[in-house]
């Protein structure tokens, strides 16, 4: 085992199928005090009668295992499994995962955007592609290279007509603009891999890529829905915008300071996002401490050493001892969930000095929280104070996932869907409990952002480093509702 974790002997109360990442407070005295205060791991959700909850602990269950282990395997051909299909319908987890994810942060952006423009796309994909064809060792890439732009210039010549017609009227002057640029950068990239200069071209492409977002961008008129009445007058991102974060880094030769740049994606998650523009406009984050960074890495044997031999016995228990099962099982997994998924691979931060947990509204004195916000694919607006596995959308893919090195959510109380305030997170790296495309974050947590430079750098933080400042560099015009000026 990679690390040996020291738990406190909690009482057992009615448990809980939600796995969260607690909020964090930094002024504990202890070394191990934040494993309990912040971490408590819990299970699966009764009512008054727990054998009408069966079936559905049964499949949290399965699912949380399933995303670790996939199908089980049982050697002892002698067990004798008998699963009524009605008493145990179990959601299809092969449908999580279609095709290989989409990892970049960039191109999560481009796809969330509200637009169905077949055209672009074609356009967009085999630039995209330029970064597998760069895998290739030596100038032997640039012939993929090549192929990749000659599409790319086949599909914006046959399809520009189509992409002009699905530009917005109120963006149309700048759009035509962009594909100008497009146009003049397509012919620069063919001669940088005429020229053989492989060292240009992922800059060249980059480039290209961002006229491409923005040319989608100019194709989404207005906003897109409406936000539900309860949360209107919240400050709300109606749109996109980007902040760079400036940390300085402590007792690091190798690095003094960071800037990362964010992309926030009021689109997708208008109230998430909204929040923390408007926080950012109060410098609430100014001179905070980064508060929890890489701590345990924990490796995975035993977790599917463990559940495939739970899993094994279950089937010769009776229905009491299913019950304790489930409650033990859980709460062994969902602790290596979180301390696995949350201190091995996040950083966060947020969290003020003094007792509070959270940003405290002048105007109210109490803090400020909002709800869950999750976009799936295929809705026209986001849910609302629920998860999507409490919604039974088990198959649902996120706008925004956990896809990429960088990807910003909200925490939040393990026990309260809507107790998000200020605090925030950032995932670190992926692992084979949090596997993009299939993990037990997507879903849970708000994601509205992502770290679209120097995110690598992330990696490097560590828990006292110090945000300088956060700075809204473009998109505050799409602020609405803004407490900030209020206040000021």
């Amino acid at each position: 085992m990679a690390a040996i974790i020291s738990c406190n002997l909690i009482t057992p109360k009615l448990p809980n199928n939600r796995v969260r990442f607690a909020t964090t407070h930094t002024t504990t005295t202890n070394n191990n005090d934040w494993l309990t205060r912040r971490f408590t791991p819990t299970t699966c959700s009764f009512n008054r009668n727990p054998c009408q909850k069966l079936k559905e602990c049964a499949i949290s269950l399965a699912l949380a295992v399933g995303l670790i282990t996939g199908a089980p395997s049982f050697a002892d051909t002698n067990v004798n499994v008998n699963v009524n299909a009605n008493n145990l319908a179990l959601p299809d987890l092969s449908v999580l995962i279609s095709g290989p994810p989409i990892k970049d942060p960039g191109a999560l952006l481009r796809y969330a955007l509200p637009i169905n423009n077949k055209a672009v796309r074609e356009v967009q994909k085999p630039l995209e592609d330029i970064t597998d064809s760069l895998k290739v060792a030596g100038v032997k890439a640039l012939d993929s290279v090549e192929r990749n732009v000659r599409q790319a210039s086949r599909a914006l010549k046959q399809g520009k007509s189509l992409i002009v017609a699905g530009l917005a009227e109120s963006k149309k002057e700048h759009g035509l603009e962009l594909l100008d640029k497009l146009e003049v950068g397509m012919d620069e990239l063919q001669q940088i891999v005429e020229d053989r200069n492989r060292d240009a071209v992922a800059s060249k492409q980059k480039e290209l890529l961002n006229y491409v977002g923005g040319v989608e961008e100019d194709m989404v008129d207005g906003f897109p829905y409406e936000v539900p009445e309860e949360y209107q007058s919240m400050p709300l991102l109606k749109g996109r915008a980007a902040v760079d974060m400036k940390v300085k880094v402590k007792d690091n030769p190798n690095l003094d300071e960071c800037v990362f740049r964010i992309v926030l994606d009021g689109y997708n998650a208008p109230v998430t996002a909204g929040n923390f523009v408007d926080l950012v406009e109060r410098h609430f984050y100014d001179g905070m401490e980064i508060q929890r960074g890489k701590g345990f890495i924990l490796t995975t044997s035993l977790t599917v050493d463990l559940t495939n031999f739970l899993i094994a016995v279950s089937y010769e228990l009776s229905e009491m001892q299913i019950l304790i099962f489930i409650y033990v099982a859980t709460t062994l997994i969902n602790a290596f969930f979180v301390l696995a998924a949350a201190d091995g691979f996040v950083v966060q931060t947020g969290d003020p000095e003094g007792p509070a947990e959270g940003f405290i509204d002048p105007s109210t004195e109490k803090t400020r929280t909002i709800p869950l916000e999750i976009m799936v694919d295929g809705e026209k607006s986001p849910f609302y104070g629920e998860t999507l596995e409490e919604l039974g959308l088990y198959k649902a893919q996120t706008k925004l996932p956990f896809n990429a090195f960088g990807t910003m959510a909200m925490a939040r109380e393990e026990f309260e869907n809507n107790s998000a305030s200020s605090q925030v997170f950032w995932l670190l790296k992926e692992s084979e409990l949090t596997p993009s495309n299939a993990n037990i974050l997507d879903g849970r947590y708000a994601v509205f952002g992502y770290v679209t430079e120097n995110e690598d750098f992330l990696a490097d933080l560590k828990v006292g480093d110090v945000i300088e400042s956060i700075q809204v560099v473009s998109g505050l015009e799409n602020l609405v509702n803004p407490s900030y000026k209020i206040a000021g």
